[in-house]
């Protein structure tokens, strides 16, 4: 059973830092003026590994570099511009401490993993500045590419925005025998789009239809470092990719079209390898894809991207406004960043040197487990709604202390997504990892990064997604939510029980 404890460490209220104002900026060092379009690339940063079974986690503000002699005030619990990656082994037991020196209450959520009701990070078990959380989590699933961030209410977006997120990556012994790249042939990347003032600001000020559509940045940082690049060598990578961004979808590519192969998504490896030019992910997805640099001559340079796609969100409708495509028309007036839909250079590798290469040959079944075969006993429709300034599921914003499903233990359902909305939204199920079994209207279909366990799906406007689940494990009250998390702040969540 977790234990909550609230104690006070000494003097760590004292040193936190003053509160800033609401979706305030990330003021940088005094004097500092930059032209973010001139600034040169800085190497990408991996964030340093931590293993248990006894870990503590600081969240506090710190001065971190996120390009060339540039640095920030990022909120972040580690000691780099985003978290520490937490490495674990399916059977282990970890025990966390999240100690706040934060100026404002924070918890954790561990995104994708099946953990007891007192470990998931729901907000109401948010913790003040100046006291600790303990958690107790039971690694039960199996290999895979997790993450974590902020859960805290209403600043959600503002905290994993500033650097309260990072890799949670499961290992196992099916995993292992695979000898799949690693150690330097592994790259955790968490990408996210911020925006960089003239004057070395970190932006986040969502003006009102922002509030609608959501927030779009200038210019990726990935694990906190704006436009990295990596020197990689003529062999095969293991990249493991999250969309960490409040709100834009990517369309991950190579710049030269080679094809990634595709090996796992959010809930780890797929029964089978699959070769792709693109994959598309929305916040809160992740996605395992192994690149090869064989044939890359030395000194020439690949880039990983998120190719330029038609905005899917249908303009400003419920306020009366209309207007698609890339991003113009009435709906972004006055908005900041790069809209919805535009191309975005996320890390450029550069081939700095020659090996004998290492192809990794995928097995015809690259992982055993199949979906349980249960029937469904019954099915629930929730509709994602966002008009008039409110973001809404079956017409309700978020109560704290309201249970709005109860669902009981051990029961297979059917849980169908319902976008009427002009904007897309994905969806994310706490507690659970579910089967994709239809798509009805948009898209139509299934796409291939949607074929393994998942945890979050997007559902794009005029869709309907219906997700096969079962909660076998806990009882308590967990959270079903939009991943934008625009949306998500303004109430686009729900929580149902596990009885």
């Amino acid at each position: 059973m977790h234990r909550r404890h609230l104690l006070r460490f000494a003097g760590l209220a004292a040193a936190a830092p003053l509160a800033r104002p609401f979706l305030g900026a990330l003021p940088l060092a005094d004097d500092i003026r930059v032209d973010p379009a001139s600034l040169p690339r800085a190497p990408l940063r991996l964030a340093p590994r931590l293993h248990g079974p006894a870990l503590t986690l600081r969240a506090q503000e710190r001065v971190v570099e996120i390009a060339p002699g540039v640095k920030a005030r990022a909120w972040t619990p580690g000691e780099g511009p985003v978290g520490p990656t937490i490495e674990a082994r399916k059977g282990e037991k970890l025990n966390i401490v999240l100690e706040n020196a934060l100026p404002e209450p924070t918890i954790l959520h561990w995104h994708g993993l099946r953990v007891p009701e007192a470990a998931d990070g729901h907000p109401r078990l948010a913790i003040e500045p100046g006291s600790r959380y303990d958690y107790e989590i039971p690694v039960i699933d199996r290999a895979g590419t997790y993450w974590y961030h902020s859960h805290a209410h209403h600043r959600t977006g503002i905290q994993s925005y500033r650097g309260m997120s990072g890799f949670f990556l499961v290992r196992d012994e099916h995993d292992d025998a695979l000898q799949l790249p690693a150690g330097v042939h592994e790259l955790p990347m968490l990408i996210q789009d911020r925006r960089l003032a003239n004057d070395g600001t970190l932006v986040y000020d969502p003006m009102m239809h922002e509030n609608m559509e959501g927030f779009f940045g200038d210019a990726a940082f990935v694990n906190g470092i704006r436009l990295p690049m990596h020197e990689v060598e003529t062999t095969t990578y293991r990249l493991r990719l999250a969309n960490g961004c409040t709100s834009r979808i990517l369309r991950l590519a190579l710049s030269n079209g080679a094809p990634f192969l595709m090996i796992g998504t959010d809930g780890g490896l797929l029964p089978r390898a699959e070769s792709l030019t693109s994959i598309d992910i929305g916040p809160g997805e992740r996605v395992d894809v192994l690149a090869d640099f064989a044939a890359v001559p030395v000194g020439q340079t690949v880039s990983l991207v998120s190719q330029a796609f038609e905005n899917p969100a249908m303009g400003m409708m419920g306020m009366g406004m209309g207007g698609r495509g890339m991003g113009g028309g009435p709906g972004r007036m006055g908005a900041g960043g790069i809209p919805q839909g535009g191309a975005l250079p996320l890390v450029e590798f550069r081939v700095a040197r020659a090996v004998a290469p290492q192809p990794w040959r995928a097995p015809a079944l690259l992982h055993p487990e199949r979906f349980p075969v249960r029937q469904a006993v019954r099915i629930r429709t929730f509709r994602f709604e966002s008009m008039r300034m409110q973001h809404t599921i079956n017409g309700r914003d978020f109560d704290m202390s309201r249970i709005d499903e109860s669902v009981p233990s051990g029961d297979t359902e059917i849980w169908q997504f319902v976008n009427p909305s002009p904007f897309p939204h994905p969806i994310h199920v706490h507690e659970n990892q579910f089967e994709v079994v239809e798509r009805i209207g948009g898209r139509g279909r299934i796409m291939p990064w949607e074929r393994g366990l998942k945890d979050t799906v997007l559902v794009m406007p005029g869709e309907q997604v219906n997700v096969r689940l079962t909660f076998d494990v806990y009882r308590g009250r967990f959270l079903m939510h939009c991943h934008n998390l625009i949306h998500e702040d303004m109430g686009m969540m729900l929580n149902f029980a596990v009885e």
